[in-house]
């Protein structure tokens, strides 16, 4: 990568991590505010899923933002905006003061796809290495998050443990004014020799075109948009966001009550909620954690997938393998703890390699002066609409299983694998 490409993709690989440190802490804490409020899983998720959703619908207006004030100016506000958010976290008193800290959190965590992956997909020259380093940090904060926030747990109150996780996205914003790179560097490459909107002070991303300054210039915008490939493709990550969502909301608990039956015949108790072991550690965190690292090597195979294959050809590939996962997994993890260990593996690698394919995907199905107002439609779908996973997935563990879970899971990577195959075989 030249030096352009890898200031772009260092500064975006820190906000990319803190978003998902942050998004990935909440299953973790869920854990202890299901104990602590004495409320059930369908209540809990369903209040969680407002700052989900507000993830997910903030995205809208977030692209339309990044058109217009570029994407430096956007990141830094979504930084310094989660960090706030968790200071307040910190102070709820009760389950209507989480919903109200994590819908702040979700309103300044939406913004950031919408200004991350346009700056990619105008400023890195090698955009399918770019979509996988961007990748790999992000599940670096998926993994890591969860792991902090675990540890944090063992020694002190949620209350402190939720302030301290604060800190890094207030230090990185400050950190992120200074960094110097042109933003629309690639794009200005493939207009061959077309005029920098590169600016004294490191660059505007903005287009000089400008978002759209009224109703009926954002519907003209929308409908020029919307083709009938970038609608197969809304619907897509729609589907894959309910995936997502609905399965890493409840895992964390799901996988204390596999880890407790897997070895529960080897060493019975030994991860009893009253054992000495389970006291002190959090195993199935743990397990969760792991889950979640094995993800960057999967974000990496994804992005330099998308260097070999179309990558909406690559979506069909990978959707009908997370179906498959979806439905082998509760039946792997009753075989003990290698089958547990082993569709665990097999989730998180797969679930985070399909994310370069559809960063890759949605920019092919999108202009350079509108990729702001695409990823912000594309992540409505995916943390807007995909937020109804974790009420979803809630609501099925309330009133039926986890093995009725997981084939609901199932069914959504299913039709999404089929309007895959309807999107590639478009003339």
């Amino acid at each position: 990568m030249e030096r352009n490409d890898r200031s772009i993709v260092a500064f975006l690989m820190v906000g990319h991590a803190m978003v998902h440190v942050y998004e990935l802490s909440i299953p973790i804490l869920m854990t202890v505010w299901l104990l602590e409020f004495s409320t059930t899983a369908a209540l809990l998720g369903t209040v969680v899923s407002v700052g989900y959703g507000l993830f997910g619908v903030g995205a809208l207006p977030g692209g339309l933002l990044v058109d217009r004030y570029g994407s430096r100016t956007l990141v830094v506000v979504c930084l310094a905006g989660m960090g706030a958010s968790f200071l307040l976290l910190s102070a709820a008193p009760g389950i209507i003061g989480i919903a109200l800290a994590l819908g702040v959190w979700g309103l300044s965590a939406s913004v950031y796809h919408p200004a991350g992956l346009t700056l990619i997909s105008n400023g890195v020259s090698e955009r399918g290495r770019g979509f996988a380093y961007h990748g790999m940090a992000g599940n670096a904060g998926i993994a890591g998050g969860p792991l902090v926030t675990a540890i944090l747990l063992v020694v002190l109150e949620w209350q402190t443990a939720a302030a301290l996780l604060a800190a890094p996205a207030l230090f990185a914003a400050v950190v992120g004014l200074r960094i110097d790179f042109d933003p629309r560097a690639a794009v200005d490459a493939e207009e061959d020799g077309s005029d920098s909107l590169e600016t004294a002070d490191g660059g505007d991303d903005t287009t000089g075109r400008g978002a759209p300054d009224s109703l009926a210039g954002f519907l003209a915008e929308s409908r020029a948009l919307f083709t009938a490939g970038f609608a197969l493709v809304f619907v897509i990550v729609s589907l894959d966001g309910l995936y997502y969502r609905g399965v890493l909301t409840f895992l964390p608990d799901l996988l204390g009550d596999f880890l407790t039956a897997a070895v529960g015949d080897v060493r019975p108790g030994i991860f009893a909620p009253d054992s000495p072991l389970a006291e002190e550690f959090d195993l199935a965190g743990y397990l969760y954690a792991g889950l979640l690292t094995v993800g960057i090597a999967g974000q990496y195979l994804g992005g330099r997938l998308t260097e070999r294959v179309e990558p909406d050809r690559g979506l069909i590939l990978v959707l009908s393998a997370l179906a498959a996962i979806a439905v082998a997994f509760v039946p792997a993890a009753r075989l003990g703890l290698g089958g547990l260990l082993a569709a665990s593996v097999a989730l998180g690698f797969t679930l985070f390699s399909i994310q370069p394919l559809t960063q890759a995907t949605i920019a092919k199905y999108s202009v350079p002066d509108s990729r702001g107002l695409s990823f912000g439609y594309t992540y409505l779908a995916i943390f807007g609409v995909g937020a109804l996973g974790a009420a979803i997935s809630g609501t099925v563990l309330t009133y039926a299983s986890a093995s009725v879970m997981f084939l609901v899971l199932a069914g959504f990577a299913t039709v999404a694998a089929a309007l895959a195959v309807v999107l590639v075989a478009r003339p």
